[in-house]
């Protein structure tokens, strides 16, 4: 039997100034997720729960929760961008347009810089804007992160699946 190696995300070397990297999935956030996300982080915001409430506001019903959306358009990039690394921040959060449940979000980043670490020469930091998209083709969340990300003769051994004992 032979196995064939999965996608292990990139390493600090795959990373090239300018590449797009576009998340082949898409995610659909229902009115279940924004509710529990909501109530989860304690946000009393009755605009990401209260229908009644959030019919009186301009958007006439209710946003998802702004962190959610950075969360889940973050997890998106997590294959492309982070898998091999650690967030260091994240900066210049935009969201241009509201999100609502039933819509459904892609995530885009491109590589805005890249340099070896100073204090961490196994590793180098990666800059990174993202940009969540929903399904009309409007940004919705806008950002810029810096991750570290592990050097591929540096970073931690991948072989963690168990042997198999018949």
């Amino acid at each position: 039997m032979t196995v064939v190696p999965g996608w292990e995300g990139r390493y600090f070397e795959d990373f090239n100034v300018g590449d797009v990297y576009r998340c082949r999935l898409g995610r659909t956030v229902t009115e279940a997720d924004n509710i529990w996300f909501t109530l989860l982080t304690c946000n009393t915001n009755q605009i990401h729960f209260n229908n009644e409430f959030a019919k009186r506001t301009q958007f006439g019903r209710c946003l998802i929760n702004s962190t959610l959306t950075l969360a889940i358009v973050t997890g998106l990039g997590v294959a492309d961008v982070s898998e091999n690394g650690v967030a260091l921040g994240w900066d210049e959060v935009k969201l241009p347009n509201p999100l609502f449940a039933g819509d459904t979000l892609y995530s885009e980043s491109q590589v805005l810089e890249k340099r070896a670490s100073r204090s961490n020469p196994e590793r180098g930091v990666v800059k990174v804007r993202t940009r969540g998209i929903q399904q009309e083709g409007k940004v919705v969340i806008d950002y810029v992160r810096s991750v570290l990300v592990w050097k591929r003769a540096h970073a931690p051994a991948r072989n963690l699946f168990p042997t198999v004992r018949e």
